[in-house]
């Protein structure tokens, strides 16, 4: 039976999900690949249902209706996931700034004592060798800013590549989650800490996409602020963030 499963949420990524479907079925883990396509107007779903059929024990097609956002998607995935068993569920881009490279790495991570990986650009050996200045200082803003309201310990609060061990998503209350889009992975970092488990950063070189336009648009920026913001009151005003459901704090 296959251990991991990882997500991949696309929309309009039909040029890198060529490639990159069969780079994951190839590495040295065993693992699934969850494709939740948004409708994509160029044809990502269609190949999707392709790869799917040529590897029906492997590639697993979530098709929606429309453009629903990152966070729905994430969501969709995790549900399809526990369903199915698997006891590592991953999230990465399917536009290879996520290499499938670091996925061993991260696997093993998550074996010894780590409840959740991050693939990290933050730590020593990480890298971001295709940002301008502008989106360095950005990038470096947001985590200083997230860091200092929400007291989060992990060093790249906003990576959308991590290995999340199955205890975790199955013991947090992920229907209450409000944020969509980028700012989801903020809230999902505040959970998962909050409820008391351990996270860990393995560095990777976040490479700019060649195929596809970024998602990245100033009304994230702005999801991404007010989320931070949202997140700090609950904070200040000794709030629970999660409630946890069957499951015992890890010690």
């Amino acid at each position: 039976m296959l251990e991991t499963a990882v997500i991949v949420p696309t929309y309009n990524e039909k040029d890198n999900i060529a490639t990159l479907v069969p780079m994951l079925l190839d590495l040295p883990v065993d693992l699934a690949v969850i494709i939740v396509d948004d409708n994509s107007p160029d044809g990502t779903g269609d190949l999707a249902a392709e790869l799917s059929a040529a590897h029906p024990d492997r590639v697993f097609l979530i098709q929606r209706e429309g453009k629903l956002g990152l966070g729905t998607a994430y969501l969709a995935g995790f549900e399809f996931a526990l369903q199915h068993d698997f006891n590592r569920i991953m999230t990465m881009d399917a536009d290879f700034s996520h290499h499938p490279r670091y996925i061993p790495g991260m696997v093993e991570a998550s074996r010894v004592g780590v409840f959740r990986v991050i693939g990290s650009r933050d730590v020593p050996g990480g890298e971001t060798p295709d940002f301008p200045l502008r989106r360095r200082l950005l990038s470096w803003g947001a985590n200083a800013f997230t860091h200092t309201l929400l007291g989060l310990n992990a060093r790249d609060t906003t990576a959308g590549f991590r290995c999340y061990r199955r205890e975790v998503l199955s013991s947090l209350p992920l229907d209450s989650i409000f944020s969509n889009g980028y700012s989801f992975l903020i809230e999902m970092l505040w959970l998962v800490q909050n409820a008391g488990f351990t996270v860990g950063e393995v560095p990777i070189v976040f490479e700019d996409r060649i195929h596809g336009k970024s998602k990245i648009s100033q009304r994230e920026i702005a999801r991404a602020l007010y989320t931070v913001m949202r997140l700090f009151a609950r904070r200040v005003l000794g709030r629970s963030a999660v409630v946890l459901i069957g499951e015992e704090r890890p010690s």
